[in-house]
């Protein structure tokens, strides 16, 4: 089993890069976002899974563990391959995905490439016995909001969501919102809902 694979980007195709380690290139499919994080030359490290059937032998690459968890995850998933699993990870963040399940925001998971709206509404039943809030690294996503997005967690926060929401706005996009605003605990609702407003028009 190869766990993690260090070496240097020897070559980028469009869903794989080639790493190089010993005078060995290992072709490697990773999500878009950690493609575009990569340059050639650069050295690098990838936790993998190694995926094997009678005629096929492939190589994925994550840049984390959290990541490479979730697409085993999605493997366990009822119509969900690899190249499924990968797209929703292309699509979504990890965070993303985990606040998408659980508050049932099937609108933001249909936005897959190949998954669709029945597709994502059969993930989030089969996903909320798979995952788990707490296995989201709390440390991670106090740096990017000062407070955590579970529900209950501060009237302004929740507010804001459900302002978001009745606007028209998915659970999904709400909280993602939300999550990128700096300081978001110490805001009042009409504050936090402004800045709010302000980064979920920036999403496309």
């Amino acid at each position: 089993m190869i766990s993690y694979i260090k070496g240097t980007v020897a070559f980028k195709g469009n869903d794989y890069i080639v790493i190089e380690n010993h005078g060995i290139g290992y072709q490697i499919k990773v999500p878009s976002r950690v493609l575009d994080s990569m340059e050639s030359g650069e050295n690098v490290m990838l936790h993998t899974y190694l995926y094997v059937r009678e005629d096929v032998l492939a190589l994925f690459g994550f840049s984390s563990m959290q990541e490479l968890d979730t697409f085993q995850i999605l493997l366990g998933i009822s119509g969900i391959g690899p190249k499924a699993a990968l797209s929703v990870l292309s699509t979504m963040t990890v965070e993303d995905l985990y606040y998408a399940v659980f508050s049932e925001d099937a609108k933001s998971i249909a936005k897959t490439p190949g998954i669709g709206p029945k597709g994502a509404k059969r993930m989030i039943i089969e996903l909320k016995d798979k995952l788990n809030l707490e296995d989201l690294e709390s440390v991670s996503m106090k740096e990017e909001t000062g407070a955590s997005l579970q529900a209950g967690d501060g009237d302004s926060i929740s507010d804001t969501v459900q302002a978001l929401t009745a606007l028209g706005y998915s659970n999904g996009e709400a909280y993602r919102a939300v999550r990128g605003v700096s300081d978001a605990d110490a805001m009042d609702a009409e504050q936090l809902l402004k800045e709010a407003l302000k980064i979920i028009l920036t999403f496309s």
